[in-house]
This record gives structure tokens, sequence and C-alpha cells, in this order.
């Protein structure tokens, strides 16, 4: 007996070997969980297009936006674990998606395997500049003195929507949140003046908030930006508790084999080290971010924990489908 497992396992050994030499042999699918344009899919074309030419195959992007990202990972988990599908995903789609959801038909968690991180974004607050204040003391003031008459816009069940519910707690005021499928739409219409506040990543916002199209009130992050050094951080503001940073990375379908993930892992780090991602990345606010798949499955665990707790704090509501 002990003999034929011990074939068994070498066979295995074998065909998984076998699998990652001849892998990729085809092109491959990332499936983005939001619509284009936003900082999920900014970063997914970021790394895809050196990633090709690494990789020797190429790379095609889709992006599958509504139900805060739950129709994508739907889709990556049910889709064959051979390498050929991968979830951008990260703290949005792998930790606060079961923090928020007790029903899906898939497991966010059991059902992905980790691959590589790609990097760590912050968000910001902001508002139009049609809104009186210049500070989250201000904000929160306006607000409760004019209870209902802002409102604040993003994805839904996403990380920006939980800060966005995070201010309205800690500000007891009155401030409506309208439900967006992505943080593009969304980033559209603060600029308009449809919704008066807004929060998403720094790699979007910057160029609004540089332009003078949206003013930054408070940044997400242990330290103030090096490129807003006069906006403080949520911390600074009165408004401490609320987690760090926001991880990026490549997931793939679990099951798939340990071979093909080192492949992939391996080319994703190269592309995190060339010129031109870092120099990508500098121009977006991102940093880079080099971990094993082990390391990225522990931030992933870690970071599901911090969402839950936070998901309690705030009661956050989730739109009607």
């Amino acid at each position: 007996m002990r003999k034929s497992v011990a074939i068994a396992l070498v066979l295995a050994a074998s065909i998984s070997g076998a699998q990652a030499q001849a892998y990729p042999d085809r092109p491959i699918k990332v499936v983005v969980p939001f619509p284009a344009g936003g900082p999920t899919d900014t970063i997914a074309r970021t790394v895809t297009q050196g990633l090709s030419a690494t990789l020797g195959q190429s790379i095609i992007i889709e992006n599958q936006s509504g139900a805060g990202g739950r129709i994508a990972l739907k889709q990556v988990a049910h889709a064959a674990p051979d390498g050929y599908t991968l979830l951008l995903g990260g703290t949005n789609n792998n930790a606060i998606t079961p923090a928020l959801y007790k029903d899906l038909d898939f497991d966010a968690v059991k059902d992905f395997a980790p691959v590589a991180t790609l990097a760590i974004d912050h968000l910001a607050v902001v508002v139009h500049p049609s809104v009186p204040v210049n500070t989250m003391a201000e904000l929160a003031a306006y607000a409760r003195a004019n209870p209902g008459k802002l409102s604040s816009g993003g994805g839904v069940g996403i990380s920006p929507h939980f800060l966005l519910e995070f201010i309205r707690v800690k500000s007891g005021a009155n401030i409506v949140f309208v439900p967006y499928k992505g943080a593009a739409p969304a980033l559209i219409d603060a600029i308009a003046g449809q919704i008066q506040i807004h929060s998403t990543a720094k790699s979007v916002l910057l160029p609004q908030i540089k332009s003078g199209k949206l003013r930054a009130l408070a940044v997400e992050g242990d330290e103030r930006w090096p490129e807003l050094p006069d906006v403080p951080t949520l911390t600074q503001a009165g408004f401490d508790g609320f987690p760090p940073a926001i991880w990026y990375g490549f997931l793939a379908p679990a099951k798939t084999p340990p071979a093909v993930i080192a492949k992939l892992n391996a080319a994703v780090q190269q592309q995190l080290k060339s010129d031109e991602v870092k120099a990508a990345f500098a121009k977006l606010g991102l940093d880079a971010q080099n971990l094993t798949p082990q390391e990225f499955g522990a931030v992933l665990a870690k970071d599901r924990e911090v969402w839950a707790a936070l998901a309690q704090q705030t009661g956050i509501k989730l739109a009607p489908e």
C-alpha cells in the first residue's frame, strides 16, 4: 500500500512538473471584477502588458463588473484550475466579500489559490469643490447641520463603501450613500457634483485632486502621502480605526497545480522589478508588493478578520439586488 501511494505521489509530481513546463500554451484570461478605468483595472493593464511578453502568451483582460465583484469571483471560482483563468482580486474581493455575504454559491476563500501580490493602494476622502468644507471636522459639522443634504457614493460592499459608512458612523451625520457598479462611474458623478462625497483609490484620485476637480480632506495610511503633504491621515483628522491599506493581487481557482502557480508568481515578480512597472506604479502612487503565494494567503486571512469586525462596527447596508 505504501509503495502504491509513493508511486502515485511521484506520478502526480511528474504531471505537475510537465504542466508547468508546457504552461502557458494558449492565451490567459484575467478577470477584473470592476469596470474599465477603475483602480483594479488600471493595475491589471499596467502589469499584464509585460507579463504577456514574459510568459510568451497574450493576456486578455475581461471586465466583469456588478454585484460588488461577486459575478467575477463566481466565474473564476468555477473555472478550470489550469492557470488560464485568473482573478485580479485582493482586499475588496477576497477579504471583504466573505465578511459580508454568507449565502454565496461559491467560497470566496476556499475556492481560490493566492498566486502573487501586485501592489498596495490607499484610499482618500474627497469632496466636490462646491461643498464648503476643508477638513474632516468641518465636513462632519456641516453634514450634521444639513441632514440628508450630502450624498456619498461608490461601489457596493468594497473598501471605499466601508470608508464612507465609517465616516457616517463616526461623524454621527445623516449622509445618504448612493450605490454604483464600480469606482469609475462614481468618480464621474463625483467630479460632476452629482454626489458630494467620494472615496476610491489613490491611483485614480490623485490626478483629480491635483487638477482641483476634487478636494481631499483625509487619506488612508499610516503616514501622509508624499504627493499631498498638507492632507492629514484619517487618524490625524480624528477618524482613527480604519485599515491602512488595500491589497491587489492575482488569484487562481483552487486546485490549480502548485508548479503553475509558482511559474506565474516568478513571472509577476520579474514584472514588478521592471523599470516600466516601477515607473507606472510611481505615477499612480502605488507601492509594489512582492510576496510568495503563502505570504499573500496569510495577508488575506488577517484582512478577513479586520474587515469582518469593521462590518459589524459600521452596520454596513447592502443595496437589494
